[in-house]
């Protein structure tokens, strides 16, 4: 990712907890809402229209460019503390997947049965545990990437495969799939290695879309569940029937 995508990445965060709109910016600088949605899609940020954003937002140019650094150095793994004191609490839990998912702190509280001083608390916790950095005016900012992993064998994986991805995998009378493709065959190492590269990239795929999502309200986006996985595997069914290897025949 180049380094002007990851400021225009930090610039439209902050914009969103702040609840400022490019038609609130087309507005201070006297310009088109369009013109607005140019710059930022075209990311022909000069140095000094990245001034006049960082005054709307009230902060320096060097504090954007600090944020931005901040925001490369995401957290890839929680450690085995984090994920425990994660689990310990599920408001806890659940406020850390809100923020990863860019939720912002009235949609939080509107949302769920968590009332202001609770969840202030929560994100503090949050702040402390090193999860989100804590701002002024109850906004925060998420310090783990979008495409984040467990650790391998770990509690939060332990967890998803016990309490997660059994219900996901066995939907409510009422809820359908969007997707559902089972495949098995038996493939080449090569071939195995071309299908990981291609998952590993939607993935990516999928985090980059839910950063960019974070920009439209909450009634404007839907919860949805995408698990993918892949390993040597047989049915049971078909284990079972396998021919024992040094039987003798006759």
């Amino acid at each position: 990712m180049s380094q002007i995508t990851q400021v225009s990445q930090t610039l439209k965060q902050l914009l969103r907890q702040q609840q400022i709109t490019y038609k609130d910016i087309a507005f201070k600088l006297d310009m088109s809402e369009a013109n607005i949605k140019r710059i930022f899609s075209t990311q022909n940020f000069t140095l000094q229209r990245l001034e006049q954003l960082c005054d709307i937002l009230h902060m320096r140019l060097s504090d954007l460019f600090m944020l931005t650094e901040k925001q490369v150095q995401q957290i890839s793994q929680l450690t085995a503390e984090q994920e425990n004191q994660l689990l310990a609490d599920p408001k806890l839990l659940l406020i850390a997947v809100c923020v990863r998912d860019a939720w912002k702190f009235d949609e939080i509280i509107d949302y769920y049965d968590i009332d202001k001083h609770q969840c202030i608390q929560l994100l503090a916790r949050l702040d402390k545990l090193k999860i989100i950095e804590l701002l002024p005016n109850n906004h925060f900012k998420s310090l783990i990437a979008q495409d984040f992993r467990w650790i391998p064998g770990g509690p939060l994986e332990k967890f998803m495969e016990q309490e997660v991805m059994v219900k996901f995998m066995a939907p409510k009378q009422n809820e359908k799939w969007l997707f559902r493709f089972y495949l098995r065959g038996r493939y080449s190492q090569s071939s195995i290695e071309i299908i990981q590269r291609k998952l590993n990239q939607l993935t990516k795929e999928a985090a980059v879309l839910n950063q960019e999502d974070a920009d439209l309200p909450l009634n404007k986006r839907q919860h949805i569940g995408l698990l993918m996985a892949m390993r040597p595997w047989e049915p049971s069914l078909f284990e079972n029937m396998r021919k024992q290897r040094g039987d003798s025949t006759t």
